[in-house]
């Protein structure tokens, strides 16, 4: 719910909240930290500016009371699973209280102005890790634009499986390989067959990205007790990020009949930063319109609420920063953006049909929402698409051309929610650096 936390008019003591950020006092995105070289343990904080508010410590210090400091007590942890754990009046609670202590008109802010020392520490000077301890991992593709337009490169006259519009499709992906933002991410091998013939293993000829969101599960559920779509938002924890990288000849040789495996498997990047449901709360939009001749969702999948203002208004960018630009000294430069807000199926949708046959999700658990893009060229999220399986290679401005990833190019995922009425917020960035191959 919108609530004191996403005023227009907070301003914090903060200097740096109040300038050009992804992180205003309005947003308030928790993750895991420790000061660089200072020999600290990971513990979780909350970004506001440029800076790092220290959660333990601030419970720590007394600056929290009642449910938001039993939320606090959770945050002096290598992850974000405990305070996920907690039920989400924990969550909304430390938010409130987060939000005063860093306003510069409240008793409680000029309180913690006065421990500024012990309780910030400059994000410059800080180590991020993976937001949460990921037991499970499920992909989904969850983007009609995404699923019609590659459907349409083998299937041309039935781009869209007769499953698509009834049923969310997802895989189980491999938790054990999510890597932080910032992580290099080598070039696989595998098993590739040009045109049918007899398969080789080399290093993947097309390798891509995904500009993808994750969401992240706080409560969870137990085995054997599905979620009703009514209930099932309020498992959702956070988001972020997500690159889920793809070696898509690995892929064409092996995705039948069960779906991706090592063409997906070697790493996905998540960004440090989780932006909670609360914070997105006035950017809560619709669910995508669908088209007259669509089925309607099955009763399982469908709630008057959800269905009003289930959607995310969150528009993610894709950059590419290659070898080149970097020694010439140039900017990356964008190659999409799309909005998470045209997803075929709401994040509750996604959540209510996982549990459906009794599967139980919990603390950390990480829904991708898959691919995410538009209509549009410059809204297509993935080289695949963008080059048309390669067939319609990009030109940069810097007179290089990309089919697929290169040795050394640099993906940066970006994100942010605007609307009129209140502050912009950011979902930071999410990167990585292509490495070659290993020799073997």
């Amino acid at each position: 719910m919108i609530d004191e936390t996403h005023g227009t008019g907070l301003a914090s003591w903060v200097e740096s909240a109040d300038g050009d950020t992804d992180f205003p006092i309005q947003n308030l995105p928790l993750g895991v930290f420790r000061r660089r070289d200072a020999g600290e343990p990971w513990r979780v904080g909350m970004a506001i500016g440029h800076e790092i508010l220290d959660l333990a410590e601030a419970a720590h210090s007394g600056l929290l009371d009642g449910a938001a400091s039993r939320a606090g007590s959770r945050c002096a942890s290598p992850s974000l699973n405990a305070l996920m754990a907690l039920d989400p009046v924990h969550w909304s609670a430390l938010r409130v209280q987060a939000s005063r202590l860093l306003r510069a008109d409240t008793p409680e802010g000029e309180r913690a102005r006065r421990l500024r020392a012990s309780i910030l520490a400059p994000q410059a000077e800080a180590e991020l890790a993976l937001p949460a301890a990921v037991g499970d991992y499920t992909d989904f593709y969850a983007s009609l634009s995404h699923a019609t337009l590659v459907g349409s490169f083998f299937r041309p006259d039935h781009p869209l499986l007769p499953n698509y519009k009834w049923i969310p499709i997802g895989y189980h992906g491999r938790s054990s390989s999510l890597v932080p933002s910032g992580t290099p991410v080598r070039r696989p091998t595998g098993q590739v067959s040009p045109d049918g013939a007899t398969p080789r293993v080399q290093p993947t000829a097309r390798l891509d990205y995904e500009a993808e969101v994750g969401f992240l599960v706080g409560t969870g559920n137990a085995l054997g007790e599905p979620v009703p779509i009514a209930q099932a938002g309020h498992l959702l924890f956070g988001v972020c990020l997500l690159n889920d990288w793809s070696a898509r000849d690995i892929q064409a040789w092996e995705y039948q009949p069960l779906g991706p495996f090592l063409s997906k498997s070697f790493a996905t990047t998540l960004s440090p930063w989780v932006v909670t449901m609360d914070a997105l709360a006035p950017f809560r939009v619709p669910a995508a319109s669908r088209g007259a001749d669509d089925p309607a969702p099955l009763p399982y999948l469908t709630d008057p609420a959800d269905h009003s203002s289930g959607g995310v208004d969150a528009r993610v960018e894709v950059w590419l920063r290659t070898a080149r630009m970097r020694a010439d000294d140039q900017p990356a430069v964008r190659l999409s953006s799309s909005s998470l807000a045209a997803m075929y199926w709401t994040p509750a949708q996604l959540v209510a049909h996982q549990t459906s046959n009794g599967c139980n999700l919990r603390p950390g658990d990480l829904l991708g929402s898959g691919t995410i893009s538009g209509e549009a060229r410059d809204a297509r999220g993935c080289l695949l698409e963008l080059t048309r399986r390669g067939s319609e290679p990009l030109m940069l401005p810097n007179g290089e051309m990309r089919s697929f990833l290169e040795d050394w190019d640099e993906v940066i995922l970006r994100g942010h929610c605007e609307r009129d009425g209140f502050a912009r917020i950011g979902l930071g960035a999410c990167s990585g650096i292509v490495l070659p191959a290993s020799r073997t």
